[in-house]
């Protein structure tokens, strides 16, 4: 089966073409690096993490990578509802704008990732917004249950920095080059859940 433009799942593996290559590819098509990563400047990403140590790495890996001011981080998920709902701290959408994707952990303290990924495709206003897992979890039911409450795509850290560099780059690349994105959301009046989510 060939390669279908508009298809929200990224199948990953770190056994793919080098970045190089697939730069080399892509700019043979007239895409631009340079203009993808201005592109991906110009957006905001979610980073849902409550690890100081994987928010420093993945905060480096980014800058390393080209992309700077890009990520917002949150601690756990009741944070990352706060911030999308646009409440309390998160209300100025000028300092904390709905973003453009979210990088969500799963083993979070208090809402997990898979509540917050539940909640969200319960949000007329939100049920587009992309979600990218990035845990360190690579249990099958892990990836099956983020799958099936609506994730666009599901990540294993890598444990070293160059690792995750490199992730980042093929991350870009897919984002911003190859994959063809919805409308992008606007949020209203998008509600929180009562009770739990499991």
């Amino acid at each position: 089966m060939g390669y279908r433009p508009n298809s929200l799942t990224w199948v990953v593996t770190l056994k793919i073409h080098s970045t190089v290559a697939v730069r080399a590819k892509w700019n043979n098509l007239g895409i631009p690096t340079s203009q993808s990563r201005a592109m991906l400047n110009n957006e905001t990403i979610l980073l849902v993490e409550d690890d100081d140590n994987d928010i420093v790495l993945i905060q480096r890996a980014f800058q390393k990578a080209g992309l700077r001011n890009v990520l917002k981080t949150v601690r756990d998920g009741e944070q990352a509802i706060d911030y999308l709902r646009g409440l309390g701290i998160y209300s100025n959408r000028e300092r904390f704008p709905l973003p453009f994707l979210v990088l969500l952990d799963l083993r979070m303290p208090g809402t997990d990732g898979f509540e917050v990924l539940q909640w969200l495709r319960t949000q007329p206003e939100l049920k587009r917004l992309l979600v990218v897992v990035l845990t360190s979890s690579n249990l099958q039911s892990d990836i099956d249950r983020a799958y099936e409450l609506g994730a666009n795509s599901y990540l294993v850290k890598p444990v070293g920095f160059d690792e995750m560099v490199h992730l980042v780059q093929r991350f870009e690349i897919y984002w911003t080059e190859i994959n063809r994105t919805p409308t992008a959301p606007t949020v209203e009046n998008a509600s929180r859940p009562e009770t739990t989510l499991i």
